[in-house]
């Protein structure tokens, strides 16, 4: 079912065009004393200002070195529901710019932004997770968010959250675990991602099946991705009608396969025809993991013997605009043509 976009509306009484800004190097000094105003309406004009401001990269660079962030954090825990927007709105954009994201990570607002995980507020939690989604592309920022201990509860929102924010979560753990997923495992992500592959929305199914790419690239998540029966649901999507959801798909495949159960799953759930298919696929990524998938296929004895009848079909992959798919094809035909 469709969902409401998120609003980011301020309130009727909260007049932008009214707040004051001076000009040069005085106006981020003055805004920083405003931010600490025992007054809600100077509190609010500030952040509205500051929201402006901060899309300069040198502005916040400048703010950062005044020591906004102090104020910022405070603020993260105001009553008044604008005050929170705006300050998690500042914080978004400046997580947008290198050197932002470099001070954010630096000031530890990752766990000052935890606490709004349950803001009643729809804006304030989008932005909030636009800032982890932008910080955990840093490995340092990504480190960060497994440091807070974010993961297990990042992974239980995919099952409560709005669609929007639903994306924005699948972008943070597809950095983080990269890097670890313990964590995630114990928190049933395989069980939770499983579901979300089928979901109505074309994102949400492509960035699922990504996050399982990366859960995939370990392990014990290959393992995972087994025992919760995950790799006949991602054979179904192969024929999914959005091309970055079937070249995902091929991808989180290539990595399960790995394992001698997961290609076992596999051939038991008929994975060559929709990945012969997937060859022919226009995106240079989607056919580069089909071939990859089928050639794990190949290394058992079934497997090479069905796909020798299509040999023709890496052959013609071999002049193949991109040269990772030549290489692949390449490998695939010696793996086919091997005899014991």
């Amino acid at each position: 079912m469709a969902q409401p976009r998120i609003s980011a509306y301020l309130p009727p009484d909260i007049d932008p065009t009214k707040a004051a800004l001076a000009f040069g190097r005085r106006a981020l000094p003055k805004l920083n004393e405003e931010l600490q105003s025992p007054e809600l309406l100077t509190q609010q004009r500030a952040l509205m200002a500051l929201c402006d401001l901060v899309h300069d990269p040198e502005k916040v660079y400048q703010a950062i070195a005044l020591g906004f962030l102090d104020s910022l954090k405070t603020l993260l825990d105001h009553q008044d529901p604008t005050v929170r927007q705006k300050t998690t709105e500042v914080l978004s954009v400046m997580a947008s710019h290198s050197v932002g994201r470099e001070g954010l990570i630096r000031s530890g607002i990752i766990s000052a932004l935890a606490g709004l995980l349950d803001d009643p507020v729809d804006i304030c939690r989008k932005n909030t997770h636009q800032t982890f989604d932008m910080l955990a592309k840093l490995p340092q920022g990504a480190g960060g968010v497994l440091r807070t201990g974010l993961i297990p509860p990042l992974v239980l929102k995919l099952e409560t959250e709005l669609d929007e924010i639903q994306e924005l979560i699948l972008d943070t753990l597809s950095n983080c675990l990269r890097v670890e997923i313990s964590e995630a495992l114990a928190a049933g992500a395989v069980t939770v991602l499983k579901e979300k592959i089928s979901h109505p929305s074309t994102a949400i199914r492509s960035k699922a099946a990504w996050v399982l790419l990366e859960i995939s690239s370990h392990a014990e998540g290959k393992i995972a991705v087994y025992n919760e029966e995950v790799i006949p649901v991602l054979l179904g999507l192969l024929e999914d009608t959005q091309p970055q959801v079937r070249a995902n798909s091929a991808g989180a495949l290539m990595f399960a396969l790995v394992t001698p159960q997961g290609r076992s799953s596999a051939m038991g759930a008929e994975a060559i025809p929709p990945l012969l298919t997937l060859v022919a696929e226009e995106t240079s990524k989607a056919r580069l993991n089909a071939i990859k998938t089928l050639t794990l296929l190949a290394e058992l004895p079934e497997g090479r013997q069905t796909l020798l009848d299509h040999r023709d079909t890496f052959l013609r992959c071999l002049d193949d605009p991109s040269e990772a798919v030549q290489r692949a094809a390449d490998v695939a035909i010696t793996v086919i043509d091997w005899k014991p």
